[in-house]
């Protein structure tokens, strides 16, 4: 009898290093070992010759439920399948279900439990109304993170919370050893900048960025970081578009604080003068797409160890919610599950970058940032063997011809992508093969935080 279930070899590229001729050895959906040559004998064995074997990512913004009746567990499920993403966080502004009760908490984690083909984590949040009560019983149900907003997108749905309220959540959530995620724009500004677009008549793709300049992002991260600070509680911000923010962060990381940041597959690979034009509403994303020289310095940021993760903000909205010819009438937020790595593995290739960085900034540090890093993040002893296998592949991305991307439409559409998931793991078992998500809804698996409860209740 073989000592292990399966052994993957190829390429394999980890965190802090790249084995050319590796291999992982399964057992049990944990990985047993890893190391060079063709590894131990098993019962199945899977040669991916020269392809990178890489941990499975982990998209910590997915926004599954924003449109009532329309994604789903299923299939955004799929999609991540199908992009190498094993697990996602899913955020908590489902239409009319604000996951801000235990009780909703509970009923979102039975449908994720029912649909899954990857596994499933889950921000919680709390409605403005019930200040921080709900906060002790969102966490014993499994949240593994709670996810506020500066900006008001909707009373109930998306709703502002305050600078006072939440100063006590962040304190609330602080002896749990959880963080706070932060949507990033002062509300103030935002609706000051949007009413002055307005008033000046633009219609255009323009108008979006022009009524959210730089500045509304840089005022919310350095007041999250400060609040933060004086909490002792995890801060990170969600999406940033602007270097300004990659420096406020790596400020308040050198003065000692968790103050993480986030960095959109979006504001890495499309620019304003290039794609949003021609995207239109489809291009319509908050906070907005900026220009060249700003995705530029992203890059800087990354090369420089300043971005914590990289992530989708995945939204599949239908296409009339995007087609508006007013900029401004159009929702916010585009589909990427299934391009993802292969985004982040082009733009690294093209830049002449350590490939070790895909695996820090979608596998390693959102497994930290959401304390999964016991089971989640790496090809390492004792952790699940997710996997995800980047072939070279050259090819244009069509979301209509894979037949996993719901709507059919992507911001990204057209690009060319060198490399792409030839096969997907989770646990040691397949789940797509290339062409095909071989999982069935409802085999993925929930996954918890290990959480610190000193000084909890």
């Amino acid at each position: 009898m073989a000592d292990f279930d399966s052994v993957v070899t190829g390429h394999v590229v980890l965190a802090d290093r790249e084995i050319e001729r590796g291999f992982v050895a399964i057992r049990g959906g944990v990985v047993e070992r890893v190391g060079t040559g063709t590894g131990p004998d098993a019962a199945q064995r899977f040669d991916f010759g020269a392809a990178y074997v890489m941990p499975g990512a982990i998209d910590a913004q997915v926004h599954s439920h924003t449109q009532k009746d329309q994604e789903g567990f299923d299939w955004s499920t799929r999609a991540a399948a199908a992009g190498g993403v094993t697990t996602i966080v899913d955020m908590p502004y489902d239409d009319g279900n604000l996951i801000c009760t235990p009780d909703r908490f509970r009923g979102k984690w039975a449908d994720a439990d029912a649909h899954n083909r990857v596994d499933v984590a889950l921000y919680a949040t709390i409605h403005p109304n019930d200040g921080v009560a709900q906060i002790p019983a969102l966490i014993e149900a499994g949240a593994v993170a709670f996810k506020f907003s500066t900006f008001e997108t909707h009373p109930d749905r998306f709703p502002r919370i305050a600078t006072p309220l939440m100063v006590d959540a962040f304190a609330a959530i602080a002896p749990y050893g959880l963080m706070c995620g932060i949507h990033n724009e002062n509300d103030e500004c935002v609706r000051a900048g949007v009413a002055r677009v307005k008033e000046l008549g633009l219609t255009d793709y323009r108008a979006h960025a022009l009524s959210r300049p730089p500045v509304t992002e840089a005022l919310a991260i350095a007041e999250v970081y400060e609040i933060g600070a004086n909490t002792g509680c995890a801060a990170h911000i969600v999406h940033c578009s602007i270097g300004r923010g990659y420096e406020i962060s790596a400020a308040y990381q050198r003065q000692g604080f968790e103050s993480t940041i986030e960095c959109c597959i979006h504001y890495l690979t499309l620019c304003e003068e290039d794609d949003v034009g021609r995207l239109g509403g489809k291009g319509k994303i908050n906070p907005p797409i900026r220009g060249k020289a700003e995705r530029e310095k992203l890059w800087h940021h990354l090369a420089g160890g300043n971005i914590t993760i990289v992530s989708t903000d995945h939204v599949s909205w239908s296409e009339d919610r995007k087609s508006d010819p007013v900029m401004l009438n159009n929702s916010s937020g585009a589909p990427g599950l299934e391009p993802l790595y292969s985004l982040l593995v082009k733009g690294l290739v093209e830049r002449k970058l350590p490939l070790i960085w895909a695996p820090r900034l979608l596998a390693k540090n959102p497994a930290r940032l959401f304390r999964i890093g016991h089971r989640k993040g790496a090809l390492e002893v004792g952790r699940d063997a997710d996997i995800v296998v980047m072939g070279h592949k050259p090819g244009r991305y069509d979301p209509r011809a894979s037949g996993h991307c719901i709507v059919g439409w992507s911001a990204y559409e057209g690009l060319e992508l060198p490399y792409r998931p030839v096969a997907t793991f989770l646990r040691g078992q397949p789940v797509f093969d290339g062409t095909n998500v071989l999982a069935a809804p409802g085999s993925g698996q929930m996954v918890r935080p290990a959480v610190l409860m000193s000084g909890a209740g």
